[in-house]
């Protein structure tokens, strides 16, 4: 084994994910939840906007091999956030409340930092 080791790729996802919570609450978004689980899986963050509830995915991408990281959000997944969502807006009795599902894209960029892109409503 090499003397230098490499992030894991859970240590890489919170860091996207702290950057992502930086990002929403410089846009005025109030932090809710993060990694929020029940059996049916994860959402990286949950958050106020106004008077949407918005469940955000976090995804990102340390080069161009894999696309952006938007594109990583599938149909599989958007269906499982979607029944995610469902099951928090029922514990926490906000069935009535406006939902919204962003994106969080979190690229390498071509200088020293990252690249954050939000995707409002991404589906």
């Amino acid at each position: 084994m090499s003397g230098t080791s490499r992030p894991s790729t859970r240590a890489k996802g919170a860091a996207a994910e702290a950057l992502a919570c930086e990002h929403l609450k410089t846009l005025g978004y109030s932090i809710l939840e993060r990694n929020w689980r029940c059996r049916l899986g994860e959402i990286d963050i949950i958050a106020r906007d106004g008077e949407y509830v918005v469940f955000v995915e976090v995804k990102a991408r340390t080069g161009p091999s894999f696309g952006p990281g938007v594109e990583a959000v599938d149909v599989r997944k958007r269906s499982r956030l979607r029944a995610l969502a469902e099951v928090y807006l029922q514990r926490m009795g906000l069935k009535e409340a406006g939902v919204r599902f962003d994106v969080v894209s979190v690229d390498a960029g071509p200088g020293d930092g990252p690249v954050i892109n939000l995707i409002r409503n991404a589906f």
